[in-house]
């Protein structure tokens, strides 16, 4: 039993001491063989391969869709094994002849396969150089490309192809391990082609530019049709009524410029500008005070004036404004209304009013007083606006002229034909008056005769 004991004890330390021995030797030897297999990998390629040559060449284009597509690992153990032929499109085929819709397909991740598909359709794990294409004069062979479909590679009487793309630069890179040609144009499998189509046609199912619920236009009763888009700068769409705040005889309701929040012009400096201009000139100083004091017109001419629309001011001078009575501006809305019979929703000049006044005769401009508009003529080598008795000269031309604003100076108030609050017309006394006055001078004529005894030759005189 003893015996039996010792042994077992002896066997079992023998054992152990083995497995303390043999344990790091075994270990030590297999991990250098282990970085051996690697070192020996990454030995096959060096700076003399077709693919180096690939990343360094003027196929910048390729290169970068090769390195895009995550292929380099796969290219390396492919010239490991054979030499592998390469049909490189040239850059302009990749950057500006294809298509940006296509291209930008293929560089989304998701379409990762497509790409390396489509790479792999230019390569081919043989050699063909030179001294093939001259074997192969007026035939067509068939080779599988990388990708597994079949490339049609043919020589025509010297017109070198490959599939349907003319080889533009053979043997344009020769290396010990491969060779790259140049061809004119990008080659695409048919997968890739129909995987791009399946994509387009389901975005263009799916890609539903939302829509809201339909307008309807409160002054037509009409359903809006949406406008398409301006360039900034561009004229206003809508006619300048349609932009201007409520009130008497206008638009019933403001309805935004093309601009929007973001005004394409200072529409209120402009006008600040113009005002201030009017208090420099002299003699104009009522107007800037009902622009700017009685009325809120200055801030809505700016508002017109950012979002597009041209205006040109027929002020009246001071000497006008002075015969404006009280009760012709204490009525409600009186300021506007006169101010906006004297703003016209044109840019017109001197030099253009005058032009139009001397070819047309009579041009009626419309003004901001709707449905109002007020008439100009030459006369006298000056323009004269209004008609009847009512009428005012062009006083003080180009005041301010900017491109948006134009302010031209006057001699007179413009009232519409029929308005309330134009002054009481004062032909009937001037008549009147001209009766009293020839009457005084027939009493003087008479006395005068009879002094002479000639009065009774007159019959006026008795």
């Amino acid at each position: 039993m003893d015996s039996q004991i010792y042994g077992f004890h002896n066997l079992l330390c023998i054992t152990i001491f083995t497995l303390l021995t043999l344990t790091p030797s075994t270990f030590s030897r297999k991990e250098p063989t282990k970085h051996s297999s690697l070192s020996n990998s990454s030995a096959q390629i060096n700076s003399n391969s077709v693919l180096v040559a690939l990343l360094d060449s003027q196929y910048t284009e390729l290169s970068e869709l090769v390195e895009k597509a995550l292929l380099l690992q796969t290219l390396e153990e492919a010239v490991t094994k054979h030499n592998i032929t390469i049909f490189a499109p040239k850059n302009e085929a990749l950057e500006r002849e294809l298509d940006p819709e296509f291209k930008r397909f293929l560089l989304e991740p998701r379409n990762l396969k497509s790409l390396q598909n489509l790479l792999f359709y230019h390569m081919i794990p043989s050699r063909v150089d030179s001294y093939y294409f001259v074997k192969i004069i007026n035939q067509t062979t068939h080779h599988s490309s990388l990708f597994g479909d079949n490339l049609k590679i043919s020589n025509e009487n010297g017109a070198k192809r490959v599939s349907d793309a003319r080889i533009i630069h053979p043997n344009d890179i020769i290396r010990p391990d491969g060779i790259i040609h140049g061809i004119e144009r990008l080659l695409i499998p048919k997968s890739v082609q129909q995987d791009f189509n399946m994509r387009r046609s389901l975005e263009s199912i799916s890609a539903v530019i939302p829509q809201g619920a339909p307008e309807v236009d409160p002054r037509t009763n009409r359903l809006k049709k949406q406008a398409p888009p301006t360039p900034p700068g561009s004229p206003p769409t809508l006619p300048i009524y349609s932009a201007m705040a409520p009130g008497p005889s206008l638009a019933p309701a403001p309805a935004p410029g093309p601009g929007g929040p973001h005004h394409h012009f200072d529409g209120e400096a402009q006008v600040k500008d113009f005002i201030q201009t009017l208090l420099h000139y002299g003699g104009y100083n009522e107007l800037a005070d009902i622009l700017v004091n009685l009325t809120s017109l200055a801030s809505e001419m700016g508002k017109l004036v950012s979002e597009g629309y041209v205006l040109t001011v027929l002020a009246p001078n001071d000497e006008a404004m002075a015969k404006l009575s009280t009760d012709q501006l204490s009525e409600p809305g009186a300021p506007e209304q006169i101010i906006y019979y004297h703003l016209i929703p044109e840019y017109q000049t001197e030099e253009s009013m005058y032009n139009a006044v001397r070819r047309f005769g009579k041009v009626k401009y419309d003004t901001l007083r709707l449905p109002h508009k007020v008439a100009a003529q030459e006369a006298d080598g000056s323009v004269k606006f209004g008609q009847g008795e009512n009428t005012a000269y062009l006083f003080d031309p180009d005041i301010y002229t900017d491109g948006r604003i134009s302010v031209q100076g006057i001699d007179g108030i413009l009232f519409p034909l029929q308005d309330h609050l134009a002054p009481k017309p004062t032909g009937t006394v001037a008549k009147l008056v001209a009766k009293q006055t020839r009457g005084k001078l027939m009493e003087t004529t008479c006395r005068m005769l009879g002094a002479f005894g000639q009065d009774t030759h007159f019959s006026s005189c008795h």
